[in-house]
């Protein structure tokens, strides 16, 4: 980690150098040539402090730099380590069997998808606003979800989390999750994945946990509930074979 210097550095320094040359400056026989001594050492100093002060607004420009792509390739990665070709299509497959709900979702909900079903569940009904460790209500119904799984034969598992669009701005929030929504719903997919595989029946050798923060939306985040819809957990059962 880049230590920073900071502009303090400049006044604790003039501050040493004062200590420095008060004893010659403030005698009372001083030589031209003790004074030009001391003024060249102080200008040699102030020269230093000066650099460094440079050279620490470099660092610091270099350490955000740094950060950013950093971000940017956490980003990314959990993006392509979800990427499936089927995604899209079972987005679509999803909407459509909201849509022919003809009522508002419920806390859980299971849905035939292409290759498989996906169980949807509220993101309120396990997590607390802006924490991934799940309560006891989501508990107990992770543990009939898994009931469900083992009853039959079944593919890979993935657990998906997904979030609305709007940013992480609550101050501890944002230091649990800094790198924002997509590691929240990361973060969130992990506890579900961990609590399902506690459950006698389930192995993780065909479990995938993915994280898509805000990038997979179910409607636009344009009101209270299809931000509510958005909010979600979603547990993809593939079909045994495939």
């Amino acid at each position: 980690m880049i230590q920073q210097r900071t502009p303090r550095m400049s006044r604790i320094a003039l501050l040493g150098l004062a200590a420095l040359f008060s004893p010659v400056l403030s005698s009372c026989v001083v030589s031209q040539e003790q004074y030009n001594k001391a003024t060249s050492l102080a200008e040699m100093y102030q020269d230093q402090v000066h650099g460094l002060e440079n050279e620490n607004q470099l660092l610091m420009a270099e350490n955000n730099r740094l950060m950013t792509e950093s971000q940017d390739a956490y980003t990314r990665g959990l993006q392509e380590a979800g990427y499936d070709k089927d995604a899209q299509g079972r987005i679509a497959d999803l909407q459509a069997r909201i849509e022919e709900l003809g009522r508002p979702m419920g806390d859980i909900e299971t849905f035939r998808v292409d290759g498989g079903y996906v169980t949807m569940i509220r993101d309120d009904l396990l997590f607390a606003s802006g924490s991934a460790d799940l309560n006891q209500k989501g508990i107990d119904a992770l543990k009939k979800v898994a009931l469900d799984i083992k009853a039959s034969p079944h593919g890979q598992i993935q657990v998906r989390g997904h979030t609305d669009s709007d940013p992480i701005k609550k101050a501890s929030t944002l230091k649990a999750f800094p790198k924002g929504n997509i590691q929240l719903s990361a973060e969130r997919a992990v506890s579900v994945a961990v609590l399902l595989l506690k459950q006698k029946g389930l192995s993780g050798k065909d479990l995938l946990v993915l994280g898509f923060g805000s990038h997979q939306p179910l409607g636009p985040n344009n009101s209270a509930e299809n931000k509510r819809l958005n909010r979600r957990v979603e547990i993809f059962v593939a079909d045994a074979g495939e």
